[in-house]
């Protein structure tokens, strides 16, 4: 249990590396929308390589003739879960610090919960009392970053976050709700390729594409400096491949539903390791006392909800 414990806090690590280097390319003048759409051009050339490294051309070809089977489908469901998903928490970066948004974007537990309602799942009341305890932890963080309630910036910095921690498991419920569930508004896609995640995230990856591409010819950014190349590369290497190969190789290793509650739990590190990179890297003050609090109601949901919700 210790070892997968562990395991997991890694991944929070690496996973963290998102806030801290978006605030990076924020503060070295980089364009959100380049901070956001390189991501993942990094990303389809890197899980291209891990697709063709373990199953080869025939695997390779199967995700791309499953993309272009349903690319319809492809295209809503990547462009919700990680195009809108990741437009918005780069947009806030501009206005919010990395540990700031990290501390707001654990609310997808509980927007995950409002995506699963629409596809019919219910459940029970202790599991909304977690979700509050979380939300007001997102609150106290929020409303304490914005210097004297500065309305500006919680609706540019904070309200960007929380509707992102909706797209992202909107996008993937309709992914296994294709995969998996008789929903008759969405495809029927019952192919083995999707059993492996990578291909997942690549074909979500590749649905993406067309948001990025509309954004960048309406909002017509300047040309990315090589150093914000640079640093998306680094955020689709360690938060896209290493910290997500981690995250599953511990939950896979998981025997029991108990293992596995602690395992999701350690993604609550995120926040802690958010504001130890930008105190290391960008010279972040201290909280005051009112968002560390904030911090420790989130995690504390965090930990109930994955804790119960699993027994």
């Amino acid at each position: 249990m210790l070892k997968l414990i562990l395991l997991g806090i890694l991944s929070g690590a690496f996973f963290s590396s998102t806030f801290v280097i978006n605030e990076m390319m924020r503060v070295q003048g980089g364009h959100w929308l380049w901070s956001a759409s390189l991501r993942y051009l990094f990303m389809i050339v890197f899980l291209s390589i891990v697709v063709l490294a373990s199953g080869g051309i025939r695997q390779m070809a199967g995700v791309l003739r499953l993309f272009a089977d349903h690319w319809r489908f492809w295209m809503v469901s990547g462009g919700i879960g990680f195009g809108a998903f990741y437009a918005l928490v780069c947009f806030a970066a501009d206005f919010s610090p990395g540990w700031v948004i990290a501390a707001t974007w654990q609310f997808t537990i509980v927007a995950s919960l409002f995506a699963l309602l629409l596809f019919g799942r219910s459940f029970p009341r202790r599991v909304w009392f977690f979700s509050l305890i979380i939300f007001i932890g997102v609150v106290m963080v929020n409303l304490a970053e914005a210097d004297g309630f500065d309305l500006r910036k919680l609706l540019m910095g904070g309200i960007p976050v929380i509707i992102a921690s909706f797209c992202y498991p909107l996008g993937n419920q309709l992914v296994w709700e294709a995969s998996n569930g008789n929903n008759g508004r969405l495809p029927k896609i019952a192919s083995p390729f999707l059993h492996n995640p990578f291909n997942k995230v690549l074909l979500m990856s590749l649905g993406s594409l067309p948001l990025w591409a509309v954004l960048v010819v309406f909002i017509h950014p300047a040309a990315p400096s090589v150093s914000q190349v640079m640093n998306t590369a680094l955020v689709a290497l360690f938060s896209g491949l290493i910290a997500t190969t981690i995250f599953l190789f511990a939950r896979n290793r998981a025997e029991n539903s108990s293992e596995l509650a602690g395992v999701d739990a350690t993604q609550s590190s995120e926040v802690v390791f958010a504001l130890l990179g930008g105190m290391l890297f960008l010279h972040t003050p201290l909280p005051g006392m009112l968002p560390v609090l904030g911090i420790v109601l989130i995690m504390f949901g965090l930990i109930l909800f994955v804790r119960y919700q699993k027994m």
